[in-house]
């Protein structure tokens, strides 16, 4: 089994920053793709960053230029650095991991419990 455990969330004023981190734990032979998604009241969850494993990037449009996605191969530990935030960044962001757990396995994904953000205006 495959935990993932995200920290960092909380109340921040409008053009602050947080940075939300996510660890991986268990049965992990090797993480493939690792990403932030965030979903909002009434809406549905949408991607917000991913990261390969060898370091690409994709960004949802809305957070470019504001948002960085980061990770640490060696601790399975993925980064989410938030700057300039708008209250319409307010959500509960979710980890995922896209796991292989033993060599020649299918991956899998796992998703942490999810960490509430929220931007006053």
């Amino acid at each position: 089994q495959v935990q993932l455990v995200e920290s960092g969330g909380g109340l921040v004023q409008a053009g602050g920053s947080l940075r939300l981190s996510c660890a991986a734990s268990g049965s992990i032979w090797r993480i493939n793709v690792m990403s932030w998604y965030r979903q909002a009241p009434g809406k549905q969850r949408e991607l917000v960053a991913g990261m390969s494993r060898g370091g690409s990037t994709n960004y949802a449009d809305s957070v470019k230029g504001r948002f960085t996605i980061s990770r640490d191969n060696a601790k399975n530990t993925v980064y989410l650095q938030m700057n300039s935030l708008k209250p319409e960044d307010t959500a509960v962001y979710y980890c995922n991991a896209e796991v292989v757990t033993s060599w020649g396995n299918s991956p899998t994904d796992y998703w942490g419990q999810g960490t509430q953000v929220t931007v006053s205006s």
